[in-house]
């Protein structure tokens, strides 16, 4: 992985396992005839302790030491062949995943099969902005309220110079579910939260007197009292300046610089069903947010969206958010609703979403060649489905292995109990009768 980026090692068309490309195709004799071995049985009629000489008996030895080996070493060969092939697979799992991502092919909870008898409908920005300025006496709609209005009264500002956005407005999703689960989440505080590139600007949005009261005519309160919107509640400020960003990868060739966080997996190396991706990667921003928007060159996505959400997964269903429960560890929402805040916490009863963020329009954001994208997408999902049929293949010659492994290691178990009885047990004549001394 150079240069921050993970690169996919599956866009090769030829790949070779570790140690022998045939060991996929090639006829594990031990199948035909499960626990049964090319090595000597040990009739009664032809017991090599009771009719053969040492030399047999260590000969016959010598032959079941060798198949524990030889089936040993076929454990190691399957054994090193299954851990590659679900290396490639998890790779191509979470590719295929970032893809989807990418192409805003989240299904939403209604196409799951869940119960969401909620509307469907997404809004866009104007109807965003719309439900801000319904809340006609918080700092958002005096925000959004300046905004819109022009002229060098407004700009010469300072602090509105340094004023980024509103959190609602400053990203978009590609489902209504999806909206409705990630505002949600945050609330209405937060959605309502002003953004800020430095403190200084944050600094100047009140003044107070010596007894430490605000000064309700200067500053935010002032502007708002100017335009007719009097601030009377308290309010959400976010700091990007004091915000500690996301230092990691970024996914290879994505032009919305989605962060490259580890999947999350069962002890089998598994991905949870149901699992659709990271909250701060379904977040669409446009272009000139995602870029330098700190003096220290970080992007929106690095800073808020992963301050927010930080490794918020989102499921399909409660359901598959449940079942995946020991593997939440920074909080999980999925499509119908369900929330998990943190391990032990999360929030049930009806939701009430009042500010969403609004959908995407003409899909501005995926990449530019998206009709390829889809194209590889179908050619990462076919690799993936022949890789998952040569390991389940694999899998099956190993259990084989370890079977016959098994068989011989208790035939040569058997063999070293009878060997040490015999050789403790009082010798007769040939003629089988004790020989007794004259007296």
């Amino acid at each position: 992985m150079d240069g921050g980026q993970r690169r996919m090692s599956i866009d090769n068309e030829k790949v070779q396992l570790p140690i022998s490309p045939k060991a996929l195709g090639v006829h594990d004799p031990s199948l035909n005839q499960v626990g049964h071995s090319n090595s000597p049985t040990f009739a009664a009629n032809r017991d090599p302790i009771q009719n053969g000489s040492a030399e047999a008996v260590i000969c016959n030895s010598k032959k079941l030491e060798d198949a524990m080996q030889e089936f040993g070493l076929k454990i190691k060969h399957h054994e090193d062949n299954v851990k590659y092939l679900k290396a490639v697979k998890n790779e191509l799992d979470d590719s295929i995943l970032d893809i989807r991502v990418a192409l805003g092919t989240t299904k939403s909870a209604s196409e799951t099969g869940s119960e969401n008898k909620e509307s469907s409908n997404g809004q866009n920005e104007e109807e965003t902005i719309e439900q801000i300025l319904s809340f006609d006496k918080s700092a958002a709609a005096i925000c959004v309220q300046l905004q819109k209005r022009s002229g060098a009264q407004i700009t010469q500002i300072p602090f509105m110079k340094d004023i980024i956005g509103i959190v609602a407005l400053l990203g978009k999703v590609d489902d209504d579910n999806l909206s409705r689960s990630l505002s949600d989440y945050l609330g209405l505080e937060t959605m309502l939260g002003v953004v800020f590139k430095t403190r200084d600007g944050v600094k100047a949005l009140e003044t107070y007197d010596r007894e430490g009261r605000i000064n309700k005519s200067s500053g935010f309160h002032g502007l708002g009292a100017s335009i007719g919107r009097p601030l009377d509640d308290r309010y959400l400020v976010i700091c990007l300046e004091d915000l500690r960003p996301y230092t990691g990868k970024f996914i290879a060739d994505d032009p919305q610089r989605r962060l490259d966080i580890k999947k999350p997996r069962y002890l089998n190396e598994e991905t949870p069903p149901g699992f659709l991706g990271f909250a701060v990667n379904m977040i669409n921003i446009d272009t000139a947010n995602l870029y330098c928007v700190t003096s220290t060159g970080y992007g929106l996505r690095e800073t808020l969206f992963y301050r927010l959400f930080s490794r918020l997964q989102v499921y399909k269903t409660r359901a598959d958010m449940l079942q995946a429960l020991p593997l939440i560890a920074d909080g999980a929402i999925s499509l119908d609703g369900g929330i998990i805040k943190s391990s032990g916490i999360s929030s049930l009863g009806e939701r009430e979403v009042k500010i969403k963020f609004p959908m995407s329009s003409g899909r501005p954001n995926v990449p530019e060649n998206y009709y390829e994208t889809e194209i590889r997408l179908k050619e990462l999902q076919w690799k993936r489905a022949r890789f998952v049929d040569d390991l389940q293949r694999e899998q099956t010659l190993l259990d084989h292995a370890k079977f016959n492994f098994e068989i011989k290691k208790q035939d040569f178990v058997k063999f070293l109990a009878r060997s040490s009885s015999y050789a403790s047990a009082p010798q007769f004549p040939a003629g089988g009768e004790r020989s007794t001394p004259i007296s």
